[in-house]
């Protein structure tokens, strides 16, 4: 039987379906590092952290890879004394995701452990905030990246150094350079205190 042009067999797949299933394939095969940093300040906050690791692990197409040390540091925004101090730590995570898809499932995460969005800088039972993607630079209001204040705060950079030595934050130089620029003051280091990573 001839093939008719109407056949839906012989009908020629339209460009973009062409680029949309290859820039999905090229995800797929080359996942990107992504940096997440996690603080909690209420409520049982290692345990957080930990579920929040381990949500993260159960996400299809992310896989955490390393976790660093737990700090405790002072509550960044507020007159001191006003809130509890947090634990911070940072995951390294290899993923398929594009990093909106990526934004998504941190918010899932907060959600899922009841962050409440009702003032800025206040106390909260877990923040899961997507420090850098890749090499990826962007100003989308909705997600920044790297982050806009991530170079500014030792509670991100000294776990991130812990865990990436050679780290750089675009247009800002290393992780370890920006540290040292920054010191340690508020940030300490909870060595009785540990994060496993997700079996």
């Amino acid at each position: 039987m001839k093939a008719t042009h109407s056949d839906p067999t012989v009908q020629p797949v339209p460009a973009s379906v062409v680029a949309a299933v290859d820039a999905a394939d090229t995800t797929l095969s080359n996942p990107k590092w992504a940096v997440i940093a996690l603080g909690s300040n209420l409520g049982n906050r290692l345990e957080t952290l930990q579920g929040a690791i381990d949500a993260l692990e159960d996400t299809p197409g992310v896989r955490v890879k390393a976790v660093s040390p737990v700090y405790e540091t002072e509550p960044w925004g507020v007159d001191p004394g006003s809130q509890p101090s947090y634990l911070n730590a940072v995951a390294l995570v290899k993923t398929t995701l594009p990093p909106s898809s990526l934004l998504e499932r941190a918010h899932a995460v907060e959600e899922a452990f009841h962050r409440v969005r009702e003032e800025r800088w206040g106390a909260r039972t877990i923040d899961v905030d997507i420090v850098a993607y890749a090499d990826v630079v962007s100003d989308d209001p909705v997600l920044t990246l790297p982050h806009p204040r991530a170079h500014q705060r030792a509670f991100v950079l000294a776990p991130w150094h812990d865990v990436d030595p050679e780290a750089r934050i675009p247009g800002h130089g290393t992780v370890g350079e920006l540290l040292a620029s920054l010191g340690h003051d508020g940030v300490m280091p909870r060595t009785d205190l540990e994060l496993r990573l997700p079996e």
